[in-house]
């Protein structure tokens, strides 16, 4: 894994926000249009929303990280970590629908596709071993990135997301003797104590989802 490169890029993207406030001011022209799921304090939402954003993009690195060394103690670093080099790989070199996208902006699309990969990966855990690979929630935060990216464009980086596991991981993936043995490992209190740093992300950041909203 290369993540000191997806620091150093994530480190020029936070520069170029901090000179052009580019990112700040598209969240802010989305503010009025949101679903109405999203929920943002009344006060400074649009700071709340930029650090929101912000964060969910500089926890891409430490996630891979965490997930590849997790993967290495299960004995299937062979089957997760080319998945995990994928995420990594499309902040390195961005896909062709990424063109025309800078700055933080880009890296919102990039950081949703490595939060999805290991969301999917994590489901997978979950489908066969009853645990996840990494104890740690990013449904809501997922949502919300989705909806600030947009429908259309965050359903086309589903599916490359989906295309991508379908090639590389399957029920063979997880029928071995490695991963029977770290079954254990999962559940073992020192594991859930290991991942308690990972709290829910949108719940740390002051942004929430009702599910209930109709949309607008």
């Amino acid at each position: 894994m290369n993540t000191a490169a997806l620091r150093e890029q994530i480190q020029k993207a936070q520069q170029h926000e901090a000179g052009t406030g580019l990112l700040t001011r598209q969240l802010e022209s989305q503010l009025p249009h949101l679903h109405p799921s999203i929920q943002l304090p009344e006060t400074d939402p649009k700071g709340v929303l930029t650090r929101f954003v912000a964060a969910y993009i500089d926890e891409v690195p430490d996630l891979l990280d965490a997930a590849n060394e997790v993967a290495k103690e299960a004995g299937i670093e062979s089957q997760i970590t080319p998945v995990l080099k994928i995420a990594e790989q499309y902040f390195l070199q961005p896909p062709a629908i990424m063109d025309g996208h800078i700055g933080l902006d880009s890296l919102l699309d990039e950081a949703y596709l490595a939060h999805r990969f290991v969301e999917e990966v994590n489901d997978l855990y979950i489908k066969h071993l009853g645990q996840p690979l990494i104890p740690l929630d990013m449904t809501v935060a997922n949502l919300i990135a989705h909806q600030l990216i947009g429908e259309a464009f965050a359903n086309q980086l589903d599916e490359a997301v989906h295309h991508a596991l379908d090639e590389m991981l399957d029920d063979q993936s997880f029928a071995l003797e490695s991963v029977e043995a770290y079954r254990e490992k999962l559940s073992s209190p020192d594991t859930g104590a290991a991942w308690k740093r990972w709290p829910c992300m949108s719940r740390r950041l002051g942004v929430g989802l009702d599910l209930d909203q109709p949309a607008a």
